[in-house]
């Protein structure tokens, strides 16, 4: 019998959108221990939920076994890859980006046990800041056609309003990056988002070219919700991975309030649930789905934040619609009794708590009805909180029916 491969696992939740040899790659991992990697450039001190999917797979690969390498690119990233971007990426300095790197390699620590001996992480500045331009060009230029890379969609969409020379250089650095792992670590397998797919390619051509050896490349989708939006994004900002940007009970939110008809695809790619148990939550209807949305939110937030923060953010959800005793969980903000006697604003208020990204944003809320103090309407712009309005020393703001705020007077 043959042995079930990694392959599958991936195909089934979900993670394949195009592989170049999907054949090969099935056989591969059924029969070796594969080593694989990913890049992630460290553009922000923190990753946000768009790069779950690649984690995710990673994830997956150690689980079954393999050997995944998490790649954070403190080369590249002087660069700024132009996929999916229709304007030329902000460049960052040394410092920032170096702030960023350590962000970030510390938290995809939290998501992969770089502790274990079949997961490491790599840094690309390691090999590519050390290169000599003019030898580079000679022994890794030369095997780049300028008009096979233009035909990749990631340029097309960058011709009309100008790609710049260097952004131009980001598909070389990631194909030599897939050289590097293969000389160093006998890394035959790249994957990342569908928007890699040409630098996926040439990476897999170059060692190719170079080594005469067979590797692949397998990407994931790019998702969006039901709704078309982004993954990842809010309206009230990115969905980011660092507790410190967003509190664990907000990312909890963020899951427990996605659409319907997201449920069970993103049960499949962003929890670590038997696919027999996401079908018994599949088939649950009408107002019963709720009980999925909150296993899916419990399951996500465990693994980001581990899971005494998913229990304190469940307790704390909990608390938010029935009044129970677990309200210390929810995202609170310490006001003085000095300021509230004077009164706050309580449009500014929502902002401070970001509730709403501007006061106009909670003008429109209060108007729309959508706005509460504890248990008063808010419904004039000039409206102003004060002592008045709490009990036993906190109140709780509400914007809509989904998220609250917990304010105290200290």
């Amino acid at each position: 019998m043959t042995k079930r491969s990694c392959y599958d696992v991936l195909a089934e939740r979900g993670f394949v959108k195009q592989c170049t040899d999907e054949d090969a790659v099935r056989k591969l991992m059924a029969e070796e221990k594969v080593t694989a990697y990913i890049g992630f450039d460290p553009t922000a001190k923190s990753l946000h939920a768009g790069s779950l999917v690649p984690i995710m797979g990673l994830m997956h690969l150690a689980r079954e076994g393999h050997n995944p390498i998490a790649l954070v690119g403190g080369g590249t990233g002087l660069i700024g890859d132009p996929s999916g971007k229709t304007e030329t990426r902000q460049l960052l300095t040394r410092d920032t980006l170096r702030e960023n790197f350590e962000g970030v390699k510390a938290q995809l620590g939290r998501f992969l046990n770089f502790e274990s001996r079949n997961v490491i992480a790599v840094d690309n500045s390691e090999w590519l800041e050390p290169l000599n331009y003019v030898d580079f060009l000679r022994e890794i230029g030369r095997h780049f056609s300028v008009n096979r890379m233009l035909s990749f969609e990631a340029y097309k969409q960058r011709m009309e309003k100008g790609l710049s020379f260097l952004e131009f250089n980001y598909q070389l650095c990631q194909a030599y990056d897939f050289l590097v792992l293969y000389q160093k670590y006998g890394c035959t397998l790249q994957m990342g988002g569908d928007d890699q797919w040409g630098n996926i390619v040439a990476g897999v051509d170059l060692v190719r070219r170079v080594e005469g050896a067979q590797v692949y490349g397998l990407t994931f989708p790019l998702l969006t919700t039901a709704t078309g939006a982004k993954m990842g994004k809010t309206a009230t900002g990115a969905v980011w991975l660092s507790a410190e940007m967003l509190s664990p009970y907000n990312y909890y939110q963020y899951w427990v309030n996605v659409d319907d008809r997201d449920v069970v695809r993103f049960l499949k790619m962003f929890t670590l649930l038997p696919l027999n148990d996401i079908d018994r939550l599949s088939k649950l209807e009408g107002a019963d789905i709720r009980e999925a949305k909150q296993v899916l939110a419990f399951e996500a937030t465990k693994i980001c934040h581990g899971e005494e923060n998913a229990q304190k953010a469940l307790d704390g959800a909990r608390a938010a619609f029935s009044g129970g005793d677990a309200v210390e969980n929810m995202p609170s903000t310490e006001l003085t009794a000095a300021e509230l006697s004077a009164g706050v604003r309580a449009t500014e208020l929502f902002v401070q708590t970001g509730l709403c990204k501007s006061n106009g944003e909670a003008v429109k809320l209060f108007r729309s009805g959508a706005g509460w103090v504890g248990d008063r309407h808010l419904t004039d712009h000039r409206d102003v909180i004060t002592l008045a309005d709490f009990a036993n020393g906190e109140v709780v703001l509400r914007a809509g029916k989904k998220r609250r705020h917990r304010i105290i007077s200290v």
